[in-house]
C-alpha cells in the first residue's frame, strides 16, 4: 500500500492494519518514506490517537528496524527500568547494581537530558574514563562479568525511532501517547529484555504532570509491552519535589555512591528504588512475591553487595578502579559554592521542581537542544525536601556553579521554587499506583 493511504487512513480515524504500520515503518526506515510523510503520519496519530494493537504493531515495527539483541548465553533473567524523567531522579545509578547483585542482568540503555529533566548519562560522563557509548562488543562483556551496564542507545538500535522522533520534534508531536510508548519500547524491545519495569513521573517536575496523563501513559506503556511480549509493570511516582536532595550531574553522582555506601540515604530515594527493584525481581523470578523481593533488594544495598557491583560497572567501562572509595577525588567540583538559607521560620509546603531543573539548565549543567554541551560540575546539593521544618538560617540548599554571578541567579531561582508557610503540608503519596498490562494476539 502506497504511505500516503496509509496516512489517509489514519488520518480519517481508521485502525490501521499490522501490515500497513510495517510497511511504513520499513518505508521510514529506508527512505521510501519521505519526511513529509512521516511528519503526516506522526500528525495524523496526534489526533486520532491508536488503539492498543495498533501501537503494538508499531512498537514492533520499530524494533524490527535495527539490531535486536539477545542474551541466551547468561545464566539469569535480563531486567530493566525505565523512567519518565525528572528531577534529582538518580535511581538507575543504585537500581541497575543492586538487581546484579541479586542474580539479574541489566544492559540498561539510557539517555541524556534534555529540557528540564536529567539524563543518566549525563551524570556517568561525570565519572572520568567512564565509556558511556561503548561498541558493542565491550557492552556484552561488561553485562556478562559484572551483570550491569548502563550505556547509550547505538545507532543500530531502532533506528526507525531515532529518524521518527526527529520529525516529532520538529513538528509539535512528541506529546502523543502512542507515539511515546512505541519510541521507547521499541529500544527496550530491540535490547533482549524479558522483563521491564517502568516508572511514570507525576507532579510539577514530570514530563506528565497531571494524574490522569500519567495513568493514561502508565496503562499504555504496561498494555502495549506486555501486548509486544515483554513482561511490563508500570507505576506512577512522584516528582512534586526532587527525588534525590540534589540536582544535577556530578552531584547526583555523589549522592549516589553516599546512598550505596550508607554515608547518607534521602528516604523517598531509598522507597523508589527498594519499590522498583522489587517489581524487578518478582518480574524475574528472583523473589516468590513482593515481600521477599524487597528484603533481597534491601539486603543487595545493606550488605554492600550492590556498591561492589557498581564498582566493577564503572571499572570495566573505563572509570577509576577506586572510584566509590574517593569519589570526592575523580567528580568535577564547581569552583563557587553558596548556601541558601531559610529566612523565616515555618515549613516547606511545596517547591516548584521543574524550576529547580531549569536552574540547572541555567547554570549549564542541562540542554535545551540535544547538541549542547554541558557543565557536569554545577547543580544543587543538600535541598530540603517537602514538609521539612526550617528554622531561620537553616539550609535550603547548596548551589554549586562556575561564577559568582550563576550562582546567585541560581540561589534566587531557587529561593522562588521553595514555599515556606507557617502549617506543616498533607502528606503526599510517593507511589501513587502500580499498573499491570493486558496482552495482544498477533
Amino acid at each position: 500500500m502506497l504511505p500516503q493511504e496509509i496516512i489517509r487512513r489514519k488520518r480519517d480515524g481508521e485502525i490501521l492494519k499490522p501490515e500497513e504500520i510495517s510497511e511504513f515503518i520499513q518505508g521510514l526506515t529506508d527512505g521510501r518514506v519521505t519526511e513529509g510523510q512521516a511528519a503526516a503520519f506522526a500528525m495524523s496519530v496526534f489526533f486520532r490517537g491508536m488503539k492498543s494493537p495498533e501501537t503494538v504493531a508499531l512498537t514492533l515495527a520499530m524494533m524490527r528496524s535495527g539490531t535486536q539483541l539477545s542474551w541466551q548465553e547468561l545464566d539469569g533473567p535480563v531486567l530493566d527500568k525505565h523512567s519518565t524523567g525528572g528531577i534529582g531522579d538518580n535511581v538507575s545509578l543504585m537500581l541497575a547494581p543492586a538487581i546484579a547483585a541479586c542474580g539479574g542482568y541489566v544492559p540498561m540503555i539510557s539517555g541524556r537530558g534534555l529540557g528540564h529533566t536529567g539524563g543518566t548519562l549525563d551524570k556517568l560522563d561525570s565519572i572520568p574514563g567512564y565509556i558511556s557509548q561503548p561498541d558493542n562488543e565491550l557492552f556484552r562483556k561488561v553485562v556478562r562479568e559484572t551483570g550491569a551496564a548502563i550505556i547509550g542507545q547505538t545507532a543500530d538500535l531502532a533506528p526507525a525511532d531515532k529518524r521518527l522522533y526527529a520529525i516529532r520534534d520538529v513538528t509539535a508531536t512528541v506529546e502523543s501517547i502512542p507515539l511515546i510508548t512505541a519510541s521507547i519500547l521499541s529500544k527496550k524491545l530491540a535490547a533482549g529484555l524479558q522483563g521491564l519495569v517502568m516508572d511514570v513521573k507525576t507532579g510539577n517536575g514530570a514530563f506528565m504532570p497531571t494524574l490522569e496523563g500519567a495513568q493514561e501513559l502508565a496503562t499504555s506503556l504496561a498494555d502495549v509491552a506486555n501486548g509486544a511480549g515483554l513482561r511490563t509493570v508500570a507505576l506512577i511516582t512522584d516528582m512534586d519535589q526532587p527525588l534525590a536532595s540534589a540536582a544535577g550531574n556530578a552531584v547526583e553522582v555523589l549522592n549516589a555512591v553516599e546512598y550505596l555506601t550508607g554515608a547518607h540515604r534521602d528516604e523517598r530515594l531509598h522507597e523508589v528504588v527498594i519499590a522498583l527493584g522489587a517489581e524487578m525481581l518478582v518480574i524475574g523470578g528472583l523473589a516468590k512475591d513482593s515481600s521477599e523481593a524487597r528484603k533481597r533488594i534491601t539486603r543487595s544495598i545493606e550488605d554492600g553487595s550492590a556498591l561492589e557491583r557498581f564498582q566493577r560497572m564503572i571499572t570495566a567501562l573505563g572509570g577509576p578502579h577506586d572510584f566509590v572509595e574517593r569519589p570526592a577525588t575523580y567528580l568535577p567540583v564547581a569552583p563557587v559554592q553558596t548556601a541558601l538559607r531559610a529566612d523565616k521560620d515555618g515549613f516547606v509546603n511545596s517547591i516548584a521542581t521543574r524550576d529547580i531543573g531549569m536552574a540547572v539548565v541555567a547554570m549549564g549543567g542541562g540542554r535545551t537542544r540535544a547538541d549542547d554541551a554541558i557543565d557536569h560540575a554545577v547543580g544543587f546539593s543538600r535541598l530540603a525536601g517537602v514538609g521539612a521544618h526550617l528554622k531561620t538560617g537553616d539550609l535550603i540548599g547548596l548551589v554549586h556553579a562556575r561564577t559568582n554571578s550563576a550562582a546567585e541567579l541560581a540561589a534566587d531561582m531557587l529561593a522562588q521554587a521553595y514555599t515556606i508557610t507557617p502549617q506543616a503540608p498533607p502528606v503526599r503519596l510517593l507511589i501513587h499506583a502500580v499498573q499491570s498490562g493486558k496482552s495482544y494476539s498477533q
